[in-house]
């Protein structure tokens, strides 16, 4: 089976003590450097098995002339600058960033897919079954995952490759996620894929 592994917003914004979005890490978090550190193993242990990956990016306009604020998420990365393209914010973080020749997708909703090349690239891919994580848990990770196995792929979660900004938003969002999903540790992934 076609696997694919998709990495969203592991961007300086929402990932980096500095950054401006706190939906998926909390100012204070204690659990960042393990955040960081699963998603770099994940990515390294994709392309070490010869799984693509697809890095997935969220980025405005500088004037964010370009965000339909119809909810609280994208009035409050209006009312505080985040997220323009080409800016240290939208930037991958250090370690996490694509590498030459490997798909990136923009979008600009909560949900990967809607109103992006996402679908595009993995079919093009010929993907199947994804391997999905990113920041934060309960927002592009969830809604991307519902959306994927309503598409028909088979779906891996790596959980502690995700985060929120709260721990118990985390954890309903991965329960949630197992009625379309396998949502597995980043070491049982690499356990049930090398044996």
């Amino acid at each position: 089976m076609r696997t694919v592994l998709v990495a969203m917003h592991y961007q300086n914004e929402v990932l980096h003590a500095a950054g401006k979005i706190k939906v998926g890490m909390a100012e204070d978090a204690d659990n960042r450097s393990a955040v960081v550190a699963h998603a770099g193993r994940l990515l390294g242990f994709a392309r070490d098995n010869g799984i693509p990956v697809v890095s997935v990016r969220i980025a405005f306009r500088a004037d964010h002339a370009d965000v339909i604020q119809n909810c609280p998420i994208f009035r409050n990365v209006v009312a505080g600058k985040a997220m323009v393209d080409g800016s240290w914010g939208a930037e991958f973080h250090e370690g996490l960033e694509p590498l030459a020749g490997e798909f990136v997708v923009k979008h600009s909703r909560v949900n990967a897919f809607y109103g992006s090349q996402l679908e595009e690239v993995l079919r093009t891919l010929k993907a199947e079954r994804l391997i999905m994580a990113g920041v934060a848990t309960n927002s592009v990770v969830l809604t991307s995952v519902a959306c994927a196995a309503d598409m028909g792929y088979e779906v891996i979660v790596v959980a502690d490759a995700c985060s929120s900004g709260r721990a118990d938003l985390h954890e309903s969002s991965l329960e949630n996620m197992k009625l379309v999903a396998d949502v597995i540790s980043l070491d049982r992934l690499i356990e049930l894929t090398t044996h």
